[in-house]
This record gives structure tokens, sequence and C-alpha cells, in this order.
């Protein structure tokens, strides 16, 4: 990840020239990348410098790391674990935190496998103990799989493959089925064939059985059925019933795949009469999905959907459990795929509005269970609403526009007070074409290209024109997958930016963004920002443009409390923001994108050491009585679109958190018309107009400039969640 480096040009010090880009100049971030060596704190040393094999190691580790940009985790393996094993009032032997690594990764507590993994790592470092230090990676190549961070998991399955220890089925099966998942996964079957055979051989008697499984899964991915059946047919019966469960999902996907839809109807409808003891809400929702598919291809898509319709809503019942026999037997389901072959059955029906709901029913599920414990939303409040209640919930003048992307092509709905119609789009728009057109046009935009604004015609004339939404309308756009990282404000149609034609905002779920502006329609005017956070600068540069911009924004706002330099601290942030009504934050910021909820704002170093905004901690605050926070930083909107299509980082820690509103940019920004974007549009808050209208008259102000026409200038910044909020005096 390329940091920010100094620019007396741009807002916060973190935008390229205008005309020029530097590549290796991103985000209003810190200073240059230290290499994986630096890392090694203290604490790192004392426990590498036991031995001069450990200390190796303990190189090796953090150099293979380093490779992935990523130091949250080479500091949390090498330094954390031996913090964490510090604070333990009862310190275990190595083996027991392998133990519970296996057992929170079996739950899908993640993060905390991965802290028990890393103080097994500490103490086989400390003590010198390959046998440990072989099982201790292992254990982290499990958690980072479980996880679904690919490549971590492969870096730790193949040091763990250095160390086998005493009993080499104990690390090398594990590590080498690891490698195997991590292809299937990639959609490398040919190599994942081969890992697994590896695998077998070096698998206990116990073990090797979830390898066959898993082998027979990417052999049936592969096309070699032939081989696939005889595989699978040789497999031992499981003794426990769950695994036998998943055994027979695996024997339906076989009779799929060798063209047998009517007895793959059959043994799926058997799973779904008899699921598994214990987990009866899981497995019967996977042997509904089973039937769905065997229906479609019979060619009955109206029992199809209805069977989908039943998975998704025993899915909802059972999501909160994690159940590890997916990744041990090699199925990886992917419960999105459920939702988008629902949204297709629907829609090939005609049916919008059940197409309409099942998308919103996909993208806010996790959101809104976040936002329920933060946001005053009872559980009963916790779900979805459907198009029927939105429409009611909506003023006349507005429209909400739902995008979703497929592998296969591009829907949207329109939903108003007159009902929800589902969009034709006379292009077939696949999800990796989009990909490429959104990652296009913001480098375009970043670079300050000319011919940008002939990009943004193009973009426009897809995907704004379908949609007949009429100059002055206000609109909610709720975007999938890339479409998070598209600026819509930036579009153009009929000669005119959309921006230009129509209020806007944007949405993760109408269902959350509704009852947020349900909850919160208006606030009282009292302000609390920060403006150039104290930073030591060989790490990033001061901001005095940050700094003038609160001073001017907080005119509006008497009785504002601000604070500057040493005082915007992270202690302050914590100790004020959650009283506070409208933040401000203007600092550095990095986006980290291969772990989003570390993504950092940097305030002010405390005691000669940095102390950071992580997502992680503001996902922790309660913040519901704040009803907007403005993170004037580089790329703070930034962060990972999970499968469940949130954007993980700030985004979706501040809506979690309890905000109402949130503004946050999708690249680098420039100094002087960011300033005159938010003193706009504080003045026109102040003044009592709607967050919505404020956005639109801000970004026109920039547009309006000569020297900040580009979209460059005026489009960075995303209004997101409430868009009606309103301050009043």
């Amino acid at each position: 990840m390329s940091l920010a480096l100094a620019s007396p040009i741009v807002h916060a010090g973190c935008a390229p020239d205008a005309g020029a880009r530097n590549i290796e100049i991103s985000t209003r971030q810190q200073g240059p990348a230290a290499s994986p060596l630096a890392l090694q704190d203290p604490q790192v040393s004392a426990a590498s410098a036991v031995s001069d094999v450990a200390e190796n190691d303990t190189r090796t580790a953090l150099l293979a790391l380093g490779k992935l940009e990523d130091a949250d985790t080479a500091l949390s393996m090498a330094a954390d674990g031996a913090a964490l094993y510090d604070r333990e009032k009862v310190k275990l032997d190595g083996y027991a935190y392998c133990s519970q690594a296996v057992e929170l990764a079996e739950k899908g507590e993640f993060r905390e496998s991965a802290q028990a993994a890393s103080k097994a790592l500490h103490v086989a470092l400390q003590t010198g103990n390959k046998d440990l230090l072989g099982k201790a990676y292992r254990d982290l190549a499990i958690a980072f799989s479980y996880g679904g961070q690919l490549e971590r998991a492969e870096q730790f399955a193949n040091l763990a493959l250095k160390y086998p220890g005493q009993d080499p089925t104990q690390v090398n099966g594990p590590a080498r089925k690891i490698l195997g998942d991590v292809r299937t996964r990639q959609a490398n079957y040919a190599e994942a064939i081969a890992l697994y055979e590896q695998a077998q051989g070096e698998s206990s008697d116990r073990f090797r059985p979830l390898v066959d499984a898993s082998l027979s899964n990417a052999l049936i991915l592969s096309g070699d059925l032939a081989r696939a059946r005889s595989t699978l047919d040789a497999i031992k019966e499981p003794a426990d019933a769950r695994q036998r469960a998943q055994l027979q999902r695996t024997r339906g996907r076989l009779l799929l795949a060798e063209q047998k839809p009517a007895e793959a109807l059959a043994l799926y409808q058997q799973l779904a009469n008899a699921p598994a003891d214990g987990d009866e809400d899981f497995y019967r929702a996977w042997a509904l999905d089973g039937m769905s598919k065997s229906q479609a291809a019979l060619g009955q898509d109206t029992d199809a959907a209805q069977s989908l319709d039943q998975a998704i809503g025993v899915f909802d019942k059972a999501r909160s459990q994690f159940r590890s026999d997916e990744f041990k037997m090699g199925l990886f389901s992917d419960l999105q795929a459920v939702f988008e072959r629902a949204i297709s059955l629907h829609s090939k029906l005609g049916q919008a509005d059940q197409a309409f709901d099942i998308s919103e029913r996909s993208r806010s599920r996790a959101l809104l269970d976040a936002v329920a414990g933060r946001a005053d939303l009872d559980r009963g409040e916790a779900t979805a609403l459907d198009a029927q209640t939105l429409q009611a919930m909506l003023k006349p003048d507005e429209v909400v526009v739902a995008y979703h992307t497929l592998p296969d092509r591009l829907v949207a709905w329109v939903l108003s007070k007159d009902g929800v119609r589902e969009v034709k789009f006379p292009v077939t728009l696949p999800r990796k074409d989009l990909v490429r057109l959104v990652d296009a046009y913001r480098d375009a935009l970043i670079r300050l290209s000319p011919s940008a604004q002939t990009v943004s015609d193009k973009i426009g004339q897809l995907l704004l024109a379908p949609l007949g939404v009429p100059a002055g309308k206000r609109i909610i756009i709720v975007p999938h997958g890339p479409l998070h990282y598209l600026p819509f404000q930036a579009l153009r149609l009929d000669g005119k930016y959309l921006i230009q034609r129509n209020p806007m905002s944007i949405a993760p779920s109408i269902s959350v963004a509704a009852r947020l502006a349900q909850r919160t329609p208006t606030t009282s005017a009292q302000l609390l920002a920060f403006g150039n956070p104290a930073v030591n600068p060989e790490v990033a540069n001061p901001l005095p443009g940050a700094e003038k911009e609160v001073h001017e924004l907080a005119k509006e706002f008497p009785g504002a409390k601000l604070f500057f330099r040493e005082q915007a601290s992270k202690d302050n942030f914590e100790a004020n923001a959650p009283n506070a009504k409208l933040v401000h934050i203007a600092a550095h910021a990095m986006a980290d994108t291969l772990d989003p909820l570390h993504s950092k704002v940097l305030l002010a170093d405390e005691n000669g050491q940095a102390n950071y905004l992580e997502a992680k901690d503001v996902l922790g605050m309660k913040l519901n009585n704040v009803a907007m926070v403005a993170l004037s930083a580089c790329e703070s909107g930034l962060g990972r679109v999970e499968n469940g299509d949130e954007v993980l980082g700030f985004t979706r820690s501040f809506l979690s958190a309890g905000t109402s509103t949130l503004l946050v940019s999708l690249w680098p920004v420039s100094d002087a018309a960011t300033e005159e974007l938010m003193t706009t549009l504080y003045t026109d808050l102040a003044k009592g107009l709607e967050v919505q209208d404020a956005m639109q008259q801000a970004q026109l102000a920039v547009m309006a400039n000569p020297e900040t026409t580009h979209p460059y200038y005026w489009a960075p910044f995303n209004l997101i969640g409430n868009w009606r909020l309103q301050v009043v005096k």
C-alpha cells in the first residue's frame, strides 16, 4: 500500500498536482512504508532473541507478510502474541493456546483464533520449540482460511510446512489441505487437486476423509465427474451426523453435475425433511438450496424460486451461526450466490417486488444486525424492509435507485411512491466488466484526465439513462459490488452531471437509511471538530489547510468545540464524540483494504507515540447521538466490499456505531477545493438546508470555480445514510 508523501498544493498533503500523477503518492495517509524488519519492536526482539533459529524464523515470517504490505498482520502475529501472553494472568502451555485457536476458529471467532495462535507462536519462538512452531503456523493458516483471507492463509500454511514437527501428519496434512482450499476458492482446480493428493499421503487416518471430501468437490468443479464419483463412493460414512449431511450435499452436487436433477431433487428433499440434529436450520437451508437448483434444472422455475425463498428465510434465522464443516469438507458455499439466483429467478418470472426485496435482504443482513445494537433499533426492526413498506416512507419527490451486480449482468430497480419497477439495461454488464469500468473511471479522475468527461457521458448513458428518473427528483442510490466505488454524482446525462440534475446521496442499504432518516430528521447546531493533528513529520506532513478549513466552517456554529494539533487526539475524540451532534475530522487517513477495520485516521501523537483512530475503535463506540460525521480525509470511504455487500471500514463502523449521516471520500482530495466544499456545506446546513441539498450546493460551488471544474475536485465525497438531515438552531 503506497502511503502519502508531502505536496504543498493539496488538501492534507495527499493529492497529485493537476495534470500529473505520482502513483507512489496515495491518500491523506501516513508516510513511507517501513520495511518489514523495521516492525520489530522490543517485544518482538525479546521473543526472537532466544535463539538464532527463532530469530531467523521471525524474520522469515515478517518478510513473507511484508509482501502483502500488511503491517498489522506482522505486528499482531509477532509482537501482539508476546504482548497478549505477557498480559495473561494464567500463562498456558503453548499447545493449550493451539487448542484454543482451533476451538475459536470452529466457532467463527477468527480474530480471537489468530490471537490464540499468536500466543502459541510467541511461546514457540521464546522456547525454540519447532514442533509447536509448526502447529502455531498451522493454526494461523486455519484461522485466516476460515476468515476468507486467502493470501495470509497460504503464507502461514507454507511456513507451517517448514516445521512438520514430531508427527508430520498433524501439520503437513492440514497445511496441504489449506493450500488446496485456497486454490479451490481461486478456481485453480488443477493445483487444488494436486495439493489434496499430497495431503492424502500426509494426513492421519482421522483427517484423511476430510481431505477426500475436499478432493471430491474440487473434482466436481473441475469437471472430472468419473473420478469424483469413484473418490466420493470410496469415502467411509462419517460417524458425525453433520459431516454425513455435508457428504450428502456433495453427492447432490455430483448428481446435478452428472445431469441427474430428478435424483438430486429426491436426495435434497430427504435432507430437507431430516436435517442433521443440532443444526437443523443450517442443513435444511442448504438442502432447500439444492432442491432449488434441481428444480431449476428440471425447468420448474416457480418451484425453484419458492424453494430459494424458503432457504433464504431459514438462513436468516440461522445466520449468526458459523459452520466450520463447510470449510472442513471443501464446500465453501457462498451465501450471496443463493440471493443472486433468487434475484435472477424472480426477475425471470417478472416479479420485480420480490426481486427487489431479496436484493435488499442480501445487502442489509449484517449491517442491520450491527446497527440494531447501536442505533436504537430493537431486534424486531433488525430486518430488511420490503418494497411496500419503503414506498410508504418515501416522499413524492424521492426516488430510490437500487443496483445489484450479478456475475453475468446488472439489474436495478426504481422505487418511488408509485411502486417499484425493474430496469432493463440495453447492454449486458457482467460484474467483471463493471469492476474494470469503475477502476478506469476513478483512475481517469485521479489523473485529472481531460477525457474524464467523455468517459462520464458513456457511463451515464449505460447506468443512468435506462432509469428514466426525471431531473429535480431526489435520488437515493443503493450501490452494489464495485459500484460502491463509483462517484455517481460525476456521471453525466443529457449533457449535465447527475449532481446538476438531481440532489443525491448514497445508502449501503435503503432499509438502514430510511430508518435513520426517520430516527434523526433534525439535529441541533452543536459542532465538534478536529483539525491538523500533530503527527510525527517523518510519518505525515502538517495540514495547515485542514486547520484553516475547521476555523472557517466553525464560524457558522457558535460554541463549537475545536481541537487542533496536539489536542486533536484520539483521547479527546473518544471523550467528546459520543455527546456531539456534528463531528468533523480534517486529518490524514489510511485505508487498509486487506483488514479494513484497521483503516486509520491519524490523530495526534501522544507521549511521542502514534495514536491512530482505527475503524475497529469506532465500531466499539456508541455514537447514536451523533447526527453527522464528516471525514475530511483522503479515501476515507474506501475499504473492502464483502460478499454481504458492505464496504467494511469507516463506513460500516460509523453506521454500526449509530451515526445517522456520513461524509467520506473516494480518492485523494484537493486542499482548496475541499475547504470550499466543506465551508459551503456547513454554511448551508447552518441555514437549515437539508443535507442532500447542502451537499449538492457545495459540489456545484466548487464546480463553478474555473480552476476546479474537473470532477476530481468536487466529486470525491459521498453523502451516505440519512439524506434528510436538517440542522435546526
